[in-house]
C-alpha cells in the first residue's frame, strides 16, 4: 500500500504543476514554445516556480514517509519532460519554457520537499 501511496503522491505534485502550466498558457493564449515577451517569460518562469514548489510539498505531504525523496523524484520527472520537449524543439521552435523549467521549476519541486520536512520541524 505505501507504493501506491507514492506513486500517487507524485502523481499529484505533477497534476498541480502540470495543470497550473497548462491554465497559464491558455488564459494568457500563448504556445509555450514560441516566442514571448520578456516580461511573460518572467512572470510565468516566477508563477511555474510557485506551483513547482507547491507540487514538491504536496507530494511529500501526501507520501507521508521519505519526503524528500518524493519531491525529488517529482523534480526528476519534471527535469527529464522538459528534456525530451528542448531535444524535440529544438532548432524548430523556442525552448524558453523548457530551460526555465529544467533550471528553475524542476529545483523549485525539490524545494517543496524541504519545506515540508522544515514545517514537521516546526511543529
Amino acid at each position: 500500500m505505501k507504493i501506491v501511496r507514492s506513486i500517487a503522491a507524485v502523481i499529484a505534485g505533477y497534476l498541480i504543476f502540470g495543470i497550473s502550466a497548462a491554465v497559464l498558457f491558455r488564459l494568457a493564449q500563448r504556445d509555450p514554445h514560441a516566442p514571448a515577451p520578456a516580461t511573460f517569460m518572467i512572470l510565468s518562469t516566477v508563477y511555474g516556480v510557485v506551483f513547482a514548489c507547491l507540487g514538491g510539498y504536496a507530494a511529500a505531504r501526501i507520501a507521508q514517509r521519505l519526503e524528500l525523496l518524493h519531491a525529488a523524484i517529482l523534480a526528476l520527472l519534471m527535469a527529464t519532460g522538459a528534456s525530451i520537449s528542448l531535444f524535440a524543439e529544438l532548432g524548430r521552435a523556442r525552448v524558453w519554457s523548457q530551460v526555465a523549467a529544467l533550471l528553475f521549476m524542476a529545483p523549485a519541486a525539490a524545494l517543496g520537499g524541504m519545506v515540508r520536512l522544515k514545517s514537521k520541524e516546526w511543529r
